[in-house]
């Protein structure tokens, strides 16, 4: 392998995260991978989260980064991470080159259209498992049961306060991440909220939701830096 790469790993629980369990052997995965040649991994981000999960922060981060140093984002193993649309339409929408360790014929043309139909299947499987669930809940109703846990009903206050405070947790920590490349779009020139807006959009980066941005989205993303660090 030549050039240069950014290696993006995943592992599902903060355990794993802690304890680098599964993490060592992607990073041996993606050290074999790119064994020979002349090649320089300029950075390694690791998402710490569900697989389920569609907020990736970490791979936005290795998106920009490789997008800032022209750098291919390689990842260990895409079997873990297929069935995730939000990983794959990412990827898609990123203008990254990206090489997969254990399927490495996924490679320029041909490659971006495999990942296009894995996408397709993520995306049909998902709704197919989202009908399944619609239809058992509808038929135990007409039976009669009773939906839902009155212990979590008798906490539903309780569940609203911490699921308030685990998406402003998330918010914050998206901002840090976007951080840097804010501050990088600044140093090119980009002074006023809508340029920064536009910089982003240019870049590829998709908000949390996967919209694009605007100056107020921008706004809020340096308001929430600024309420946790000093911003420069």
């Amino acid at each position: 392998m030549d050039g240069r790469f950014v290696a993006y790993y995943r592992v599902s629980t903060d355990k794993q995260g802690r304890s680098g369990l599964g993490l060592e052997a992607q990073r041996e995965t993606v050290r074999g991978f790119l064994n020979g040649g002349d090649w320089q991994l300029v950075g390694e981000l690791v998402e710490v989260e569900s697989g389920r999960s569609a907020e990736r922060p970490q791979l936005v981060q290795a998106l920009a980064r490789c997008r800032i140093m022209g750098a291919t984002l390689v990842v260990a193993n895409v079997s873990r991470l297929t069935r995730s649309v939000a990983f794959l339409s990412r990827l898609l929408e990123a203008g990254v080159e990206v090489r997969f360790c254990d399927l490495p014929q996924i490679e320029g043309p041909t490659g971006k259209f495999m990942l296009q139909q894995m996408a397709a299947v993520a995306e049909l499987e998902a709704g197919l498992i989202g009908d399944r669930t619609r239809k058992a809940l509808a038929a135990a109703k007409a039976r009669g049961a009773t939906l839902g846990n009155p212990g979590n009903l008798r906490n539903a206050d309780a569940g609203r306060m911490n699921g308030r405070a685990a998406r402003t947790r998330s918010a914050k920590g998206r901002a840090a991440d976007l951080a840097p490349i804010i501050i990088d779009l600044q140093a090119s020139g980009a002074t006023s909220l809508r340029q920064i807006a536009a910089g982003l959009n240019e870049r590829g980066i998709r908000t949390a939701r996967g919209g694009t941005w605007s100056a107020v989205q921008v706004q809020r993303v340096m308001e929430q830096v600024r309420s946790s660090q000093n911003w420069p």
